[in-house]
């Protein structure tokens, strides 16, 4: 697999989390308004939907900051992937380029030698 293949990859990748994370935060939400529709035309006292309605809001807040949380992990532990990835196929780069050029040192040195030899032959 070529680097920019490899970097699509990674991009659709965190593209595609990314994707899914906010369709869960979607769903997550849905599931809380209905929550709060279904309490609201729920037939009892005011008192206890307004108690419902704290509580639910308490679980929104508490699951909203573990999914972010997650995500969080998921997103750095993505981003460390990447950076490595990165990190390796510079290192790759790097030695196909110290490869190349020591591979025309080989193939020029008979020229280089040639020359010395005939400038200070003459």
């Amino acid at each position: 697999m070529d680097n920019t293949n490899e970097d699509t990859y990674d991009d659709n990748r965190v593209s595609g989390f990314l994707a899914g994370l906010l369709f869960i935060g979607g769903v997550i939400l849905g599931a809380l308004a209905g929550a709060a529709a279904m309490l609201l035309t729920a037939p009892q006292s005011g008192k206890k939907t307004r108690k419902q309605l704290r509580r639910k809001g308490q679980d929104l807040r508490d699951q909203t900051a573990e999914t972010i949380e997650d995500g969080v992990k998921q997103v750095r532990t993505m981003a460390h992937q990447v950076s490595t990835s990165i990190h390796k196929q510079a290192e790759e780069l790097q030695q196909r380029g110290q490869d190349a050029i020591d591979h025309q040192k080989e193939r020029w040195a008979p020229v280089v030698e040639a020359s010395k030899t005939a400038v200070n032959g003459s």
